[in-house]
């Protein structure tokens, strides 16, 4: 039977209205300013409506989001995921409404409960399906990378760029950057590099590549599947990428090689020594990094390489509420988001000046009270 469209929300996007064979199915709306969920008899989809904020999420949003994923994982066959607008995904997490705040009970909520959220997807029971359509940065990583499927577009833009506000790559980072190929997801975490289009792709972080033009279709098409186990064919056959190389292919070798360190300064050094112009612009995008987050950020992904998602879940919690009470977290977001003059003043403003003291500190248990136990 044909595909009809109805108006939900605010009247900013369209949502199919689909058959399932002669019965129709039935579309239940939970909407919000921010996020729309709706199911069908069969199917469930959420989407991110803040677009004027690129779909930024929030303490709201995440409750939404977990509460529709939990109910539908147990009675739906499959969960599409999307953000309104053709800008942004999500571009991450609203972190000036955090640190505005400061370090409250409901900043730490937020990030307990967002990283709850990101474990809930990494072992979504049922196909788990994110349209990663525009930028798609920090929260919406997290909201994205660790389900089963993540299709990218000519639109996407990845990164994860947190060392540049004094944060950290957090939302499991330290689980799926270390598991990219060689040294990139390092690099990636470091420096804060942006990968557009199918480079998401090529990268490992998307697992399908289709044109945005094409995305109605396939979204159409995999809600009116009858079948979750045609879910997989659906994907190849939009799964369009031209044979391209991938933008860092020719710098992989030297990613490889110089981002093989013991430690943030044993990297530059390399960098230094390597001195081809690639090499010296990496080490000035690091210059301009928090030197603290950087350390952070190198030993949470070293050890992150030998844990679970869940277990990494339980390492960020960790650092992210250190950041909360102390660190350049705060002054990057001024600098960057909210003052915007670009000019952070970090404390401290070298690399040596961190000492392994301090960086153990972001890592030590917290109380029994406040761990987040996601898995023992």
């Amino acid at each position: 039977m044909p595909i009809q469209r109805i108006i939900c929300g605010l009247g900013q996007r369209t949502l199919p209205f689909f058959n399932n064979n002669s019965n129709t199915s039935q579309i239940v709306r939970k909407m919000s300013s921010s996020v729309l969920a709706t199911e069908s008899s069969t199917k469930g989809m959420i989407i991110l409506n803040r677009p004027k904020a690129l779909n930024a999420i929030n303490l709201e949003m995440v409750r939404k989001i977990y509460k529709h994923l939990k109910k539908c994982e147990k009675t739906k066959s499959l969960m599409i995921i999307k953000g309104t607008g053709d800008k942004a995904f999500c571009a991450g997490g609203d972190v000036r409404t955090i640190v505005e705040s400061g370090p409250t009970e409901e900043s730490k909520t937020f990030f307990r409960e967002e990283y709850t959220t990101n474990a809930l997807i990494g072992n979504y029971k049922i196909p788990y399906i994110a349209l990663i359509d525009g930028i798609t940065m920090g929260g919406g990583v997290g909201l994205s990378v660790h389900g089963k499927y993540r299709v990218a577009t000519e639109r996407t833009l990845f990164a994860m760029p947190e060392t540049a506000i004094g944060l950290f790559p957090d939302v499991g980072g330290s689980y799926f950057l270390p598991r990219l190929q060689g040294k990139l997801g390092l690099f990636l975490g470091l420096t804060g590099h942006r990968l557009k289009g199918e480079d998401v792709l090529k990268a490992g972080i998307a697992t399908h590549y289709c044109d945005s033009s094409k995305l109605s279709d396939l979204e159409t098409t995999l809600l009116n599947c009858p079948d979750a186990d045609e879910v997989p064919d659906i994907l190849n056959k939009f799964n369009k990428p031209s044979d391209k190389l991938f933008s860092l292919d020719p710098l992989l070798e030297k990613i490889n090689k110089c981002f093989d360190g013991e430690s943030v300064e044993d990297i530059i050094e390399n960098l230094r020594t390597d001195g081809s112009e690639w090499a010296l612009k990496t080490v000035e995008t690091l210059s301009k990094m928090s030197p603290t987050s950087l350390k952070v950020t190198h030993r949470q992904l070293e050890l992150g390489a030998k844990l679970s998602l869940p277990r990494c879940l339980n390492m960020e919690y960790r650092i992210v509420l250190r950041h909360l009470q102390d660190s350049d977290f705060k002054e990057g977001v001024r600098a960057m988001l909210i003052d915007k003059d670009q000019k952070p003043k970090w404390q401290p403003n070298t690399l040596e000046a961190v000492t392994e003291e301090r960086v153990q500190s972001y890592f030590a248990r917290l109380s029994d009270m406040e761990e987040l136990k996601l898995e023992k």
